[in-house]
């Protein structure tokens, strides 16, 4: 977040709040951006579940007409979110957290969604200076002339629940202030019954998005958002990650000041640097993007897998490179556990990608919660293994799946993957942090970049206690293997061997087959049923009509109702067909 020069920061907020003020964004909202009614003194419950209700079924409504009218281009793509990203910023602080969640999720959302989401990061506009000020006074209880010998009334950056401004302390001593948004907690709470009136509905009509468990993840992201709203609770966590760090030179966390923090006020070290992304300004001043992207995975290794604490909202706001190289972190706000099981797991999900070991790994996820066993593991496993084999270390390529097209045709039926509610923020954490190596270099290979973690592990003298022993314990395993790895002609005659005794080579194609030409019967006799239901119903209507109209009517009805049922069957048989077809060139 604090990451350019305060003039920088100063002019592309300006610029931010007057397009924002005017309706860049979204010209609907040129007048009522500028006094959001979540700000407004007296807001009711109920406008401001309306306001709520309303933004939920206008986009899902113009979703439903881009898709009934075939109007899913990227062109419109891009305007409806640009539409919702403006309507996220009207809604508030906590809609904000959420688009903010969102746009670390290209496997969730189209790409222009991504890219209109991401303003969100760091781009919110500020809220008045001279309200920040009447908030450090109030809660420092102290005039701002005797706290600070400077203080830069506009602020460094403004963020979803808060903003920065830079000052100087009558120590001499550089420090930022962060100050937060008016009015945020009594907003949390109409927003946390609002939304979980929204998941209710979800889960009672929406069948399909119970298997996310929404309520578990609305809950725990809540349970989060409170937490980062307590300040005294942020700089806890600021001095247990700075303590985690404190042998690795080459991390810096800021020092949290307590004299001058409360639960609405945080005071930190000023640490100005390069944005972690910024590749071409890294360069420029003589720093390896490499070096930085290894220093990045290693120290997310470290947090997982062996502190246990990590930061889960690991966006380029929050981070940054110091004009000597070393990475810098900000905002401990929404800092997370990982439990002691989960954490044994997760070493032993590393190391199985580490070692390409598709069984382990399938195993591992089993026991996290993010597959679901399933009647045939068998397109599970595969996709897994070639993943291993083919991107652990270079990016994804989606031309190359069409290899694996009839696995990933059955398991996608299957639905065998999940994300329970205690992997969200670790997963959030993991694809954010695989956005910004990717800036960083475009073929990163995660192999690589952790061999630093693994050395640390390996050559420490602290071996004692049962996470440092498994860490150990998987460190040497994976050494091992790699010294005894076999040539290729060797693993891929231990893969048909092991293919061969899974039976996979005599029955899972007949299998595949046997189940497509399955479901074109059953639908099949679904159409013949439909289009019997209509004949009979229209001939006796007709039949009918000169004898007993009511009945007739009654028949004819029955026929308008059967004959859409028996086009619609029809449809999806040809699509079914044409599937099936593909799949099996």
């Amino acid at each position: 977040m604090l990451n350019r020069t305060p003039e920088e920061i100063r002019l592309a907020n300006r610029e931010l709040s007057v397009q924002t003020h005017r309706g860049a964004i979204d010209p609907n909202f040129s007048k009522t951006l500028e006094l959001p009614p979540w700000q407004q003194a007296k807001y009711s419950p109920n406008a401001r579940q309306f306001v709520i209700f309303r933004s939920v079924a206008q986009f899902l409504f113009y979703l439903g007409c881009d898709r009934v009218l075939g109007k899913n281009t990227p062109q419109q793509r891009t305007r409806r979110a640009q539409w919702l990203t403006a309507r996220l910023l009207y809604l508030g602080p906590t809609f904000i957290k959420i688009g903010q969640a969102l746009s670390t999720r290209p496997d969730l959302i189209p790409v222009e969604y991504i890219e209109s989401l991401s303003q969100l990061q760091d781009r919110v506009p500020e809220f008045s200076p001279d309200l920040a000020m009447s908030v450090i006074e109030t809660e420092l209880g102290q005039p701002l002339e005797t706290l600070f010998l400077e203080f830069d009334t506009f602020p460094l950056a403004a963020a979803s629940l808060g903003q920065v401004h830079r000052a100087k302390l009558p120590t001499g001593e550089e420090v930022v202030v962060k100050v937060q948004r008016p009015a945020i907690e009594p907003l949390f709470n109409l927003d946390f019954e609002v939304i979980h009136r929204l998941v209710r509905l979800a889960n009672r009509y929406l069948p399909g998005a119970r298997k996310y468990e929404l309520e578990a993840i609305y809950r725990e992201f809540f349970s989060i958002l409170y937490k980062e709203i307590d300040y005294i609770h942020e700089g806890k966590n600021a001095d247990r990650f700075r303590e985690n760090f404190s042998q690795q030179p080459n991390i810096l966390i800021p020092r949290v000041f307590w004299k001058y923090t409360t639960q609405r006020v945080l005071t930190l070290e000023y640490l100005p640097g390069i944005k972690i992304d910024d590749r071409t300004t890294l360069i420029a001043r003589g720093i390896a993007p490499d070096d930085i992207l290894k220093l990045g995975i290693c120290s997310y290794l470290k947090q997982l897998l062996q502190d246990g604490f990590f930061q889960s909202d690991p966006h380029p706001g929050n981070m940054a490179v110091s004009l000597d190289g070393r990475l810098i972190f900000y905002d401990f706000g929404t800092m997370a556990e990982v439990k002691t099981l989960a954490k044994d797991q997760m070493i032993n999900t590393f190391f199985a990608v580490l070692k390409k070991d598709a069984d382990e790994l399938v195993k591992t996820l089993m026991y996290l919660g993010l597959i679901e066993p399933v009647a045939d593991m068998t397109p599970v496993r595969r996709t897994i293994a070639f993943l291993l084999e083919r991107f652990r270390e270079r990016p994804v390529d989606v031309r190359e799946f069409d290899q694996i097209r009839d696995e990933l045709y059955i398991m996608f039926e299957q639905q065998p993957f999940r994300l329970p509610a205690q992997m969200t923020f670790i997963i959030k954490a993991i694809t954010t942090l695989d956005g910004i190596a990717r800036a960083l270099d475009p073929q990163y290979n995660l192999l690589a970049a952790s061999q630093p973690f693994i050395q640390s592990l390996t050559m420490g003298r602290k071996q004692d206690g049962k996470l440092l022993g498994t860490l150990a314990r998987q460190a040497r395993s994976f050494i091992t293997y790699k010294l005894t790895q076999p040539n290729k002609v060797e693993v891929y005659i231990q893969r048909l061997e092991e293919r061969i005794d899974r039976g996979e080579l005599q029955i899972r194609v007949r299998s595949q087959e046997s189940e497509r030409l399955l479901r074109r019967i059953n639908m099949g006799l679904k159409c013949l049923i439909y289009l019997g239901a209509s004949g009979f119903s229209l001939m006796g209507g007709l039949m009918l009509w000169s004898i007993y109209q009511g009945g007739a009517i009654a028949l004819l009805v029955c026929a308008g109702v059967w004959f859409p049922l028996f086009l619609r069957a029809l449809i999806k048989l040809l699509l079914r067909e044409r599937m099936d077809n593909l799949a099996s060139r």
